[in-house]
């Protein structure tokens, strides 16, 4: 590739650290489609002749076809998926294939093959996630009625139902949407026609170029087109938050499952047992989406670390930006498709989850809001006299609704029966009724919305 300048081999260690083909084999489907337009671009330009434009694209049929089926052999020494092809097309056409390369750089080449790859896997990850979506808002809409504990600090702070929880998730899915959405918008100018770092005296027609790769335009800076990898960036940072969402919800379900706790069950489709404890139901599949987020984060940062002290333009420290956005984002993909299906196979126990509503004084707040309104409190007083009849109900092992009208005027005589109206679990969750509150008709229309939304048919 460069022998006219060396004259001698590279050492073992040289060609080991150098050579990426390992990794970038997987971008053959976007090496090949950028080529094809690329030579179509050259060939309308009068820049190579007709018959060699199509010597070049049967050659690169023929190379998609090999690599589909497995026939291609990828070659070390060649250093990077760009070369393997390029070599091999030279062994299909001959010298024709020696023209592909005019007027580009594997500079531009390769970050244009990159768009296209992290573009293509922003729209599976969409999917992905609106497939996630779907299963919450099902589930939601089944349990719009479900009464769980809310909770702050983990302690148990107010009544909620599950739906309105699932629905929560729902809601943060829909923002990771929207962030790679964003990314991708950004992504989508094409660098081909940059060449190394200055462009070329050729006469390209770089937007036609864009437009048959489906980039909305030609990237306008060379220097930049070739030597930022801020799309990678924003795309794993997307996929950073996104597995974070993803990581609490898997620790609420290793949570949840626990005897301890027992709100929800999962089939043995996603627990595993234990090689010496007959008994155990390990939820492994959320334990192992919380460890990815790991992998995920760590790649953001590792690329973010690869490009801090870099000059203009383009520097060999560019080729680890491909192994791990490829592994993270793998990594996320499987981590939807796990949870989208403990979501879809989580079997709720709602007798558990009621009783543990009830637990903790849930309702305080409740009655705080009671005393407001019927007896034209200030707030703070309400806040006040409810802690002291909590604490009244503590000393006597009761739960709110169980201390006896006495007992509460004993603190404040105006406390009448009709108090013990919003003192249960269900009357509380039904009083929520503010826009994005938990009462249960809120969560069905939420819910519904959302399935809508998604292209889900609702009765």
């Amino acid at each position: 590739m460069w022998g006219g300048r060396f004259s001698g081999e590279p050492d073992a260690v040289m060609a080991d650290i150098n050579t990426s083909i390992d990794v970038d084999r997987k971008l053959f489907r976007q090496d090949i489609a950028a080529s094809r337009a690329h030579a179509e671009m050259l060939r309308e330009q009068g820049v190579i002749a007709p018959q060699d434009a199509q010597r070049i694209a049967h050659g690169l049929d023929t190379i998609l076809s090999e690599i589909e089926t497995g026939k291609f052999e990828f070659k070390r020494d060649l250093e990077d998926i760009h070369m393997n092809v390029e070599a091999r097309l030279a062994e299909l056409i001959g010298p024709a294939a020696g023209r592909l390369h005019t007027a580009r750089s594997r500079n531009d080449q390769v970050a244009t093959d990159f768009r296209l790859w992290i573009r293509d896997a922003i729209d599976e990850i969409d999917a992905s996630l609106a497939a996630y979506q779907r299963a919450l808002a099902e589930q939601a809409l089944a349990h719009a009625a479900t009464v769980m504990p809310g909770f702050t600090h983990l302690q148990t702070a107010q009544p909620v139902t599950f739906g309105h929880h699932l629905l929560a998730y729902v809601e943060m899915a829909a923002r990771d949407r929207g962030r790679f959405s964003d990314a991708r918008k950004r992504l989508n100018e094409c660098p081909l026609g940059a060449a190394a770092l200055a462009g070329t005296s050729f006469p390209l027609d770089r937007a036609m170029t864009a437009k048959k790769l489906g980039f909305d335009r030609p990237a306008a800076n060379s220097l930049d087109a070739v030597s930022d990898r801020d799309f990678v960036l924003e795309t794993l940072a997307a996929a950073a938050i996104a597995a974070v969402h993803l990581s609490r919800f898997a620790e609420e379900i290793v949570m949840w499952t626990s005897p301890l706790i027992g709100f929800v069950r999962l089939s043995d489709k996603f627990t595993t047992g234990s090689s010496i404890m007959p008994q155990k139901r390990n939820p492994d599949a959320a334990e192992l989406v919380r460890a990815k987020t790991g992998r995920i984060t760590g790649a953001l940062n590792a690329l973010l670390m690869v490009m801090k002290g870099l000059p203009l333009a383009y520097q060999k420290d560019m080729q680890e930006d491909k192994e791990g956005a490829m592994d993270a984002l793998a990594a996320l993909s499987l981590c939807l498709a796990a949870m989208t299906g403990m979501v879809r196979d989580m079997t709720p126990d709602p007798d558990r989850m009621h009783a543990a509503a009830g637990l903790g004084y849930a309702t305080a707040t409740d009655l705080a809001d009671w005393l407001v309104q019927n007896l034209k409190m200030p707030f703070r007083e309400a806040h006040h006299v409810t802690g002291r009849i909590v604490a009244a109900a503590e000393k006597a092992g009761v739960m709110l609704d169980r201390l006896p009208l006495p007992a509460m005027q004993a603190i404040e005589p105006r406390i009448t029966m009709d108090v013990f109206r919003v003192l249960s679990v269900e009357r509380s969750v039904a009083s929520r009724t503010s826009f994005g509150g938990t009462a249960p008709k809120n969560v069905r229309t939420q819910a519904r919305k959302w399935l809508s939304r998604l292209g889900e048919k609702q009765k």
